[in-house]
């Protein structure tokens, strides 16, 4: 009678093994589902968010000069009354929030409280002309999302937050292997065998519902080009170089504006943020006009028309005429204003757009290679020198224009542009900044962010 009860205990062992492992499967396709149909509706809205500025300036000339300053300001001070954690791109959030142990302390950081708001700020903020992108909140909802379902099960992993980080990316750009990689790369730094085939599931999740409601789209239209060897080539490392600088300079100055005690104005930004996000906005807006109009939003469009633009009669590389030579700095210099505001926005759309914009002006120097190469090796350096994540940045951009020719010269330039990112920016933008929120909840913390690697030490004063 003893044998056969223990028997049956152990069968019941085994069988509530089971269930709760296959109910850890199904909530991760669950929520990747749930996390792909978020990303859907934030990319619809974002894009009418647009259009309605677009309209408003089409109306009044003069517009931006009032409603983009006025809708910062409005943006920073119900960020800063109502959900603090909204603020930025979101991807330092979900890092932060992976690093703490106490699932109180992660929910501050993904509950959906944050998520919604996070939406509704950024919808407000390119509503008013930011210079921001939707990529980096998406990324944050999805995590809210997992983190939610994660509630129902009795194991609250940190692959939740993974999961639902890397479906957001993969959702936002129909990247699923992008996805992938940024989850590995990025948010981890790690490879973690347990939670691979989780994450992949929800990723496949989260790219199945795109393709259900979206259909099978490239994020930038397909392109097919490649480098043939010659002085074409001479390209890659002035890319990488130049962009690579540009990228890490972009992140210093975000690093530098919480991190740098010593800094007298930084005090004066602490006690008056809806003031200095106000002046930031009116920057964007003096930005935008002398760009024609061409900075505001994601740059989604202006990138698009550069990788996808002729040449001219004579066979020579040409800039769109309504996008100009000087669209790469301009967008620069709005994509850095809008973030250092810190309203809620992503930076990644924002840096392809600048990156296009960079890369298209070597045409100067290679005017017998087409524009869109020029273009797509610009924005897989930019966007490695800002986040400094070079798996990342050429996997998603050759996953957004099929562009498998090219996948050399993006490996190369990506890691270039990497290695002078360092130079002027030796710590990663989004794990430093989570480890300034951590700083801020936990003082004594002297351990860096974890998967964080070298490029995260913690050396700085608490700001």
């Amino acid at each position: 009678m003893v044998s056969f009860q223990r028997f049956w205990t152990k069968r019941e062992i085994i069988w509530r093994f089971h269930h709760r492992k296959w109910q850890r499967r199904a909530l991760f396709i669950l929520g990747g589902l749930m996390v792909g149909a978020v990303a859907i509706f934030i990319a619809k809205a974002a894009d009418l968010a647009q259009v309605l500025f677009q309209q408003l300036i089409a109306f009044i000339p003069w517009a931006p000069l009032l409603v983009t300053p006025l809708g910062f300001g409005v943006s920073a001070w119900l960020m800063t009354r109502f959900s603090p954690h909204a603020r930025g791109s979101g991807i330092p959030q979900v890092i932060a929030a992976r690093h703490f142990q106490d699932p109180r302390l992660r929910k501050d950081f993904v509950s959906v409280k944050t998520a919604i708001s996070k939406a509704l700020l950024l919808l407000l903020g390119l509503a008013c002309g930011a210079s921001t992108g939707r990529e980096g909140p998406t990324v944050q909802m999805g995590a809210a999302v997992m983190f939610f379902f994660s509630r129902f099960t009795p194991i609250r992993q940190p692959g939740f937050l993974l999961a639902g980080a890397a479906a957001g990316i993969a959702g936002a750009f129909n990247t699923p292997l992008a996805g992938i990689v940024f989850g590995i790369e990025e948010m981890s730094r790690s490879f973690e065998s347990r939670s691979s085939g989780l994450i992949i599931g929800a990723v496949v999740a989260g790219g199945l519902t795109s393709l259900a409601i979206l259909g099978n789209y490239n994020y930038f239209g397909t392109i097919n080009l490649g480098l043939p060897f010659g002085y074409s080539w001479l390209a890659v490392p002035l890319c990488g170089v130049v962009c690579g600088l540009m990228g890490g300079l972009f992140a210093r100055v975000l690093i530098l504006l919480p991190d740098h005690s010593r800094w007298s104005g930084k005090a004066w930004i602490l006690r008056n943020p809806v003031v200095f996000a106000a002046l930031c906005g009116l920057g964007v807006a003096i930005v935008g006009h002398i760009s024609g109009n061409h900075v505001f939003g994601t740059g989604y469009d202006e990138a698009r028309r550069i990788l996808h633009v002729g040449p001219t009669a004579d066979g020579m590389a040409s800039m769109p005429a309504d996008v100009g030579f000087s669209f790469g700095p301009l967008k620069f210099l709005a994509s850095l204003l809008s973030s250092l505001s810190s309203i809620p926005g992503g930076i990644f759309a924002p840096s392809l757009a600048v990156g296009a914009g960079l890369g298209a002006d070597a045409a100067w120097l290679f005017p017998d290679t087409p524009l869109a190469v020029l273009a797509l090796l610009g924005m897989v350096s930019y966007l490695s020198g800002v986040v400094q994540a070079p798996i990342t940045s050429f996997v998603i951009v050759s996953e957004m224009t099929q562009d498998h020719a090219l996948i050399v010269p993006m490996m190369l330039a990506s890691l270039i542009a990497t290695r002078a990112s360092k130079l002027i920016s030796p710590q990663s933008l989004y794990h430093r900044l989570a480890e300034l929120m951590i700083e801020r909840i936990e003082p004594h913390t002297t351990s860096p962010v974890e998967g964080a690697g070298a490029n995260a030490h913690a050396s700085p004063a608490t700001p």
